[in-house]
């Protein structure tokens, strides 16, 4: 398996469409209020990338997908489509996907929001599923077995009696939206990849509060937890640094460093 290490110049560009779908995540977080439909969130993003970003919404049209960004609400894990009937309510947790094109390179973040205020569970959720990331940032740097990352989230998270989705996981990206090596989220086997500096990958876990299992309802898109138990998910894009790693797709509210040194 071949596994693309960028260049300084490919790197400047990730960079650039990384923060780009950083920015968008930023920017909708006034938009995520009761009573507001998913598809005027997805037309306003739409907007912004396309007029205020001169960049292309990447998840439009890929694989047939029909929208520029995933909404996930409740029990959706993920890949959910933004429609006029879907509307916002108080109590929601509200995943948010964003991958950006710009300059012929791809960046890729997601990002969990409250409607308001949820439940103990929901907001428990939340944190959790972020904690985990945070965890697996904690530990990169060059030289260590990237199996390590999936056994990382999956230990903090069982730890907390919720459970991993392993039927999706992260991946390489730059020229091409979805690229080697992939990141699985839970202790499996990596092939013997060991990390090296230059490479660029999303870790992305989707955490349930009940059983791992999920459903692929009819669209063909949406994938709801089986047993109707809540869901969240967040997402970087991260590039391998000499000493750790740097978060290409840091927000603005995020109370993290852009790099890890470890």
């Amino acid at each position: 398996m071949t596994i693309p290490i960028k260049t300084n110049q490919e790197i400047e560009k990730i960079r650039l469409s990384c923060q780009l779908a950083a920015n968008v995540l930023d920017m909708i977080e006034e938009y995520i209020i009761p009573n507001m439909n998913t598809e005027k969130i997805n037309q306003i993003c739409h907007d912004y990338i396309k007029n205020v970003q001169k960049a292309i919404p990447a998840c439009l049209g890929y694989r047939g997908y029909p929208k520029s960004i995933c909404i996930s609400i409740n029990d959706v894990v993920c890949h959910g489509i933004p429609n006029t009937k879907k509307i916002l309510k108080i109590g929601d947790i509200v995943n948010i996907d964003i991958a950006i094109l710009k300059n012929q390179y791809y960046g890729d973040a997601s990002r969990m929001y409250i409607v308001q205020k949820t439940s103990i569970l929901g907001k428990r959720l939340c944190q959790i599923t972020l904690n985990s990331l945070y965890l697996s940032l904690s530990i990169i740097k060059p030289g260590i077995p990237l199996k390590k990352i999936g056994t990382t989230i999956q230990k903090y998270v069982e730890k907390h009696d919720f459970s991993v989705v392993q039927e999706y996981c992260g991946h390489g990206i730059g020229k091409n939206f979805h690229e080697e090596p992939q990141i699985l989220h839970y202790e499996g086997d990596d092939q013997g990849i060991v990390l090296k500096k230059n490479m660029i990958f999303t870790i992305e876990p989707m955490v349930n509060t009940g059983s791992r299992e999920i459903k692929l309802m009819k669209d063909q898109w949406t994938v709801k937890t089986k047993d109707r138990s809540l869901s969240a998910q967040y997402e970087h894009t991260i590039l391998v640094t000499e000493n750790g790693c740097e978060v290409l797709t840091k927000q603005y509210q995020e109370n993290i460093s852009k790099f890890f040194i470890n």
